[in-house]
């Protein structure tokens, strides 16, 4: 796009030059030699007139009298048919000459010739300076050209850009406007998509769990009345309840493969990733806003620490945490990574704390509901960041209360989670 840009204004720039250029060089030659024509013929006229006065006085032709009107390496030539004159004056011209001719009262001719280099080498140095004004006319345009292809190819990377972290799940606002109203129309709609889509992926996750924990709490019910009538003396009663029960078991089973299958479709863009790289990119982004409210960010990382997560979701979610540090706590913000041990198996813990005041007691419990607020925010990030973080098989929570800790466990990934490695399958004995 910037080249493109780029090009577009030049050739319109070049376009423009040659087209004024070409006709001012041909004026400009034109003009010289017009000139040097009229001082020519001016001064031919002068001898002229002298040299009539003198014709008509009756004495003989003098142009010693008229040497002074006779340019420097100047030729003039006299000629007067009806009585045979024919008198020259000054060097004798060879090559390219500019001449001019009068004629005499007294049927005759003055011609008068300059030899025509100096008018050349002037229509030359004219046309050089043309030259020169289109050449820095189009450099002028190209430095415009260049500022606005890069004004313009910036602001369309940053918008490419976003729509890509959207696509990914990066549903952060933001604020970052062009001075450009087409390019802001089209910041302002993202903007709304994005606050959009995180509704709708919140009341996605929402659902998603209500309806798994109402078919589980049912499925279990149904489970605990059929067992009652295995039981039963009746045989053939206790029969069919026991075939009923393996339906049910059965039908607990697909479910549970159903949620399987609906979490890794969810995670289909968690990778191994290397936490020491990703998160000094992510904080990066958050010293300058910490800085501006005269706060630090400091950041503790565990060499070669790798999680499996989604890096626009991880993203977003240690974003949010860092944004709400800012917003709702005070002092130096400390993010730090390192693994961690919980019942399922190794983990990888990401925390984020700030010296403020914390969460009031009557706020815990409800800080993770989605429209819950209490600094008078959306109520929209904590809740969000914990849906996305569960998607990839991640977990967010409060560990601490005071000073306020958002805790954040990503599953460690296994060796078949690294794309691109066939991994040896194990061998059963024959």
């Amino acid at each position: 796009m910037r080249r493109r840009i780029l090009m577009a204004i030049l050739l319109a720039v070049t376009v423009t030059a040659c087209a004024l250029g070409i006709p001012l060089g041909w004026s400009a030659t034109a003009v010289v030699e017009s000139l040097t024509r009229q001082e020519l013929g001016a001064r031919a006229r002068q001898i002229a007139a002298d040299l009539d006065d003198q014709v008509t006085n009756g004495s003989e032709l003098d142009l010693n009298r008229v040497q002074l009107l006779v340019p420097p390496r100047g030729h003039l030539l006299v000629v007067l048919p009806d009585s045979g004159v024919r008198q020259e004056f000054g060097t004798e011209l060879t090559g390219d000459t500019v001449s001019e001719e009068v004629p005499i009262v007294q049927h005759g001719n003055v011609v008068l010739s300059i030899d025509a280099g100096p008018m050349r080498t002037t229509q030359t140095q004219v046309t050089l300076l043309v030259v020169l004004v289109v050449i820095a006319a189009i450099g002028g345009g190209a430095a415009v050209a260049t500022v606005t292809a890069r004004r313009l190819a910036r602001p369309l990377r940053h918008v490419a850009d976003r729509a890509a972290r959207l696509g990914a799940g990066d549903f952060r606002l933001d604020r970052t406007r062009y001075e450009v109203s087409e390019l802001d129309s089209v910041a302002e709609a993202l903007d709304a998509s994005a606050t959009a889509l995180a509704q709708l992926v919140q009341r996605e996750r929402e659902l998603v769990g209500d309806v798994s924990h109402q078919l589980r709490s049912r499925l279990t019910s149904l489970q605990l009345r059929i067992e009652e009538l295995t039981a039963v003396p009746d045989k053939e009663i206790a029969g069919e309840a026991q075939a009923a029960l393996e339906q049910a078991e059965r039908l607990a089973d697909v479910l549970d493969e159903l949620m399987a299958a609906a979490r890794e479709a969810r995670a289909t863009g968690a990778e191994p990733v290397d936490l020491s790289s990703e998160l000094v990119g992510i904080t990066e982004e958050w010293r300058a806003p910490l800085r501006a409210g005269g706060r630090s960010l400091k950041v503790k990382l565990q060499d070669n620490l790798f999680a499996k997560v989604s890096p626009a979701r991880l993203r977003e979610v240690v974003g949010v945490l860092l944004d709400n540090a800012l917003r709702h706590g005070s002092g130096t913000v400390t993010l730090t990574a390192r693994e961690g041990v919980v019942a399922s198996g190794d983990t990888v813990v990401i925390e984020v704390t700030d010296m403020g005041a914390g969460v009031p007691d009557e706020l815990a419990e409800h800080i993770f509901e989605r429209g819950f607020s209490g600094g008078g925010s959306t109520g929209l990030g904590l809740a969000l960041a914990r849906a996305l973080i569960d998607s990839d098989g991640g977990r967010l929570e409060l560990s601490a209360k005071r000073p306020a800790t958002f805790a954040v466990f990503l599953p460690v990934p296994r060796a078949g989670d690294v794309q691109g490695v066939r991994w040896p399958a194990e061998r059963s004995p024959r």
